[in-house]
């Protein structure tokens, strides 16, 4: 069955992404298309990207949380990242976790769930961008949730009903890309 990882974009004190995550997996759940799992970046506790040599030219990974990292991505067959939006960008321990590997992200699908004042569409865009040089294939629908209508003093979510459907729709893609991307996968 497809396995899909559904990773949690922050790890400050407070953070809604966890909230968010688990909100996109209880409706993914009720599919039964594809295994789907919280992978939360705050448990692999990743220190500052210090990798003698990137990713891209050696798995042999020095920093020790770099190990399960990788294992972890390799096994996913596609994700869904749920990105606050920070300073019009995507935070900085996301990008500090996806810098980390580069061939375990390869010929992967993904959707992007975002959130923010103006409901993370910043961060979405440059995580976009991101991933395309990761060789992951980004779908196109994204539900974008506002602080300020999908939350509740800014820190408890309470999503508008619309967003069930366009979470359904992302998933929808990210399964159907993420099995088609498969005979590259296998060829790797």
């Amino acid at each position: 069955m497809t396995k899909i990882g559904i990773i949690t974009g922050s790890t400050r004190p407070g953070r809604n992404s966890l909230q968010v995550a688990q909100w996109v997996k209880e409706l993914a759940d009720k599919r039964g298309d594809a295994e789907y799992e919280i992978v939360d970046i705050a448990e692999y506790n990743l220190p500052l990207y210090n990798e003698p040599i990137s990713a891209a030219y050696s798995q042999n990974y020095v920093t020790p949380e770099a190990i399960p990292w990788s294992k972890k991505i390799a096994e996913l067959d596609g994700y869904v990242f749920i990105t606050p939006e920070y300073n019009h960008g995507i935070t900085s321990a996301l990008k500090n976790a996806i810098d980390y590997l580069y061939p375990e992200w390869n010929n992967k699908a993904a959707g992007i769930v975002s959130y923010g004042s103006s409901g993370g569409v910043r961060a979405a865009e440059a995580l976009r961008v991101v991933l395309a040089e990761l060789q992951v294939a980004s779908v196109r629908t994204h539900p974008a949730m506002s602080l300020f209508t999908d939350f509740v003093n800014m820190n408890e979510f309470k999503p508008a009903d619309l967003h069930v459907a366009s979470v359904n729709t992302l998933l929808d893609q990210v399964v159907a890309w993420s099995t088609a991307l498969q005979p590259l996968r296998n060829k790797a």
